[in-house]
C-alpha cells in the first residue's frame, strides 16, 4: 500500500467526520434533538437526591408532579421503597431511623 492509499483514507475519514458534525449541527439548529424533551416550565419529573449505598446500589428520591418516590436502584432489579411521599415530609420510618442515627 502506497502513500496515496493512506492519503485517500485520511481524506475520506475527514469528510465522514465533517458530515457527522454538520448533521449534528443541523439537528440542533432545527430542534430535532429536543423533540421529546419537555421545556423547563413544563417538566414534571425531577431527581431530587441520590444516595450511594455501596458500589452497586443507590437510593434515588424522585419527584413526579407533586409526589415524591423513593427508589432503590442496582439490586438486580429496581425496587420502589416508598411512593406517594408528600414533598418535604419525613415519613415515620425515616424519622425513627434519623433519630437512631443522631442519638
Amino acid at each position: 500500500m502506497g502513500l496515496d492509499t493512506y492519503l485517500r483514507l485520511m481524506i475520506a475519514l475527514v469528510i465522514v467526520l465533517a458530515l457527522i458534525v454538520a448533521l449534528g449541527w443541523i439537528a440542533r439548529r432545527f430542534g430535532w434533538g429536543a423533540r421529546f424533551v419537555a421545556k423547563s416550565s413544563e417538566r414534571r419529573l425531577a431527581v431530587l437526591e441520590v444516595l450511594p449505598m455501596d458500589g452497586k446500589r443507590r437510593l434515588v428520591l424522585l419527584r413526579r408532579d407533586d409526589t415524591e418516590h423513593l427508589v432503590l436502584l442496582g439490586v438486580g432489579r429496581d425496587l420502589v421503597i416508598e411512593n406517594g411521599i408528600a414533598p418535604g415530609a419525613n415519613p415515620p420510618a425515616f424519622r425513627t431511623l434519623l433519630e437512631k442515627t443522631n442519638a
